[in-house]
């Protein structure tokens, strides 16, 4: 059944009064009243182009013209309006940890103060949720000092309102795993072997022994929802996504060993990375300064530059990155011709210019249009992600999670933990090799100074994704697909996989959200659901992106898949999901 998701007509109500201009209303403007007004910004463009102003001759040709044009901008910002408004605004939830758990142990309070344990100073807690609810900068200022040299990272984000697509308040998100669950003990459980595997090429996973025993223990917990092989977790499925795509080929996407061209220029896709087993956190005494935002750790890197091969690189590239830079380097990939080394991928074929014959897209709906627009939506899924992080949930990361196994499993103080992470053969594998229960981190500040759900990096990740999917064909064969050498110095061929544009786009996604898992930083609930954030904004914005060009959509809606697996429809006045 198809869902169909779109605002009411795009005329505005006739008995709508609303002011345009300081002290005008709508049908003042109009009528023509408010001429005198838009005539003082403009009178002094004429000599900026000719001596005398009565050299002038009307000049302008069009369909709609002068006031004309005037009224159906109007009338196209009130559409957006009308769309926003027909949405409605949901009601937000969380898991209920911050009111059902003693102490504040189950939200995130990194660069607050904390007692000898790690759990947040009540106090500071109960001031910091009150600023919240303030919401002001000079509340926020109030704050000052923290606990240590790390600021809060940007709650005020999660207030800030946005001028297309819905606000940023409107997009509803299911609450995260409750602290006690299953399904955080298997999340967490998960995070301890991939920090184990960190060092391990993700091409040798199929026979490293310590892959397999990951696949193993994870197939065993109780509430698991990787993705599965008949029920089982498998070195193959191993950190992966259910993302249509994102199992097929190597674990790695096309998207980000391919080197890019940039115009003239070309980026080489390898990268300075981190060398094997340096980790951070692992004593209490060190896990305790990075809890109070302080940073006393050093990192150094490898001489040579490399392809990404195993999860400490994927850590470090989701580590120092724009956060939109992997999908513009895809951009860049699909749409540059093959002589100056793109793969020149058609356009989706619902697309006007789609084999046009007299016109090609540009400003609109062409590759400065798609890149712009890829480009733009992720600001706004900062926004609607920063709302849920510190507006909703303030969930915990898990270095902070760790923190309470380690804790409860040294007998300091017990904790309502699930016994699928207390018993976890992961846990004591760590302990046996460090001599805590922390887990271990690639990053010196370990994870950032804001709460973990949802996540920026694949919040951002679902909203380029999608519109690449909604611009690109998604079924175009990627062409001389490529992987790295053993030792990630080379690229070879890649012989024996069929890679499409769209798995491998999906696969994008994945692997930025997954290398945040892999780092420490997110859950995978963290990452899952915000791909589904990500793609409600794209698609929002794109809804009303394409409702200010003025193409005929002759060949029919904007199709691709979305995340789930269903197809969706788009076009100018809402989108569809079958």
């Amino acid at each position: 059944m198809a869902t169909k998701q779109q605002g009411p007509s795009s005329e505005p109500a006739e008995d709508r009064e609303q002011p345009v201009a300081p002290g005008w209303s709508r049908r003042q403007f109009l009528g023509g009243t408010a001429a005198t007004v838009l005539a003082a910004g403009t009178a002094g463009l004429a000599s900026l182009t000719m001596e005398s102003p009565a050299e002038a001759a009307p000049g302008e040709v069009g369909p709609v013209i002068g006031n004309d044009r005037l009224t159906a901008a109007m009338r196209s910002r009130e559409a957006m309006l009308d769309r926003m408004v027909a949405a409605g605004m949901p009601q937000h939830l969380n898991n209920g940890d911050e009111d059902g758990l003693p102490g504040f142990i189950g939200n995130h309070s990194k660069g607050l103060a904390h007692n000898s344990l790690g759990e947040p100073d009540l106090a500071t807690y109960n001031k910091f949720l009150a600023v919240l609810t303030d919401g002001s900068t000079t509340a926020f200022s109030g704050l000052y000092p923290l606990a240590g040299e790390l600021r809060l990272t940007n709650p005020q984000a999660g207030l800030a309102f946005d001028s297309e697509g819905l606000d940023p308040h409107q997009y509803e998100v299911p609450p995260p795993p409750r602290f006690s669950s299953a399904e955080m003990a298997g999340e967490m459980v998960e995070h301890y072997w991939q920090a184990l595997l960190r060092d391990v090429n993700f091409t040798r996973y199929h026979t490293d022994p310590l892959a397999e025993a990951a696949a193993a223990e994870l197939s065993r917990l109780s509430d698991f929802r990787g993705p599965k092989e008949n029920g089982k977790v498998t070195t193959e499925t191993l950190f992966r996504d259910a993302l249509p795509g994102t199992n097929v080929g190597p674990y790695i996407s096309q998207f980000l060993w391919l080197n890019t061209p940039f115009g003239v220029e070309r980026v080489d896709r390898q990268m300075r990375t981190r060398p094997p087993g340096e980790d951070f956190g692992t004593t209490f005494d060190e896990w305790l300064a990075l809890q109070n935002g302080n940073v006393p750790g050093v990192e150094t890197f490898l001489s040579k530059r490399r392809y990404i091969i195993n999860g400490r690189d994927l850590a470090q590239r989701v580590h120092l990155d724009v956060l939109f830079q992997a999908y513009f380097n895809a951009c860049l990939i699909l749409g540059t011709p093959t002589i100056h080394g793109g793969i020149e991928a058609p356009i989706n074929p619902g697309n006007p210019y789609f084999e046009g014959r007299t016109e090609d897209g540009f400003a609109t709906l062409g590759f400065p249009y798609i890149k712009t627009l890829m480009c733009e939506v992720a600001t706004r899924a900062l926004k609607a992600a920063w709302f849920q992080k510190w507006f909703v949930h303030r969930r915990i990361r898990p270095e902070e999670f760790a923190g309470r196994v380690h804790v409860h499993k040294s007998g300091l103080k017990s904790y309502p933990l699930h016994a699928d992470v207390l018993g976890a053969e992961a846990v004591d594998r760590l302990h046996s090799k460090n001599g805590t229960y922390l887990l271990p981190l690639p990053f010196k500040e370990g994870c950032p100074t804001h709460p973990s759900y949802n996540a920026g990096h694949a919040t951002v990740g679902g909203a380029c994704v999608t519109i690449l999917k909604a611009m690109f064909d998604e079924t175009y064969i990627i062409p001389r697909p490529k992987i790295p050498t053993s030792d990630g110095s080379a690229l070879k061929n890649l012989n024996g996989a069929t890679l499409t544009v769209g798995g491998e786009l999906n696969k994008l996604a994945s692997n930025i959200g997954t290398g945040r898992n892999i780092a420490g930083v997110h859950w995978r609930s963290d990452a899952n659901q915000s791909f589904l954030l990500g793609e409600q904004v794209a698609l929002h914005v794109l809804v009303d992106s394409l409702a200010c060009v003025t193409e005929d959509f002759v060949k029919g809606p904007l199709v691709f898949t979305n995340f789930k697996g269903r197809r969706v429809e788009v076009t100018r006045t809402g989108f569809t999901v079958f």
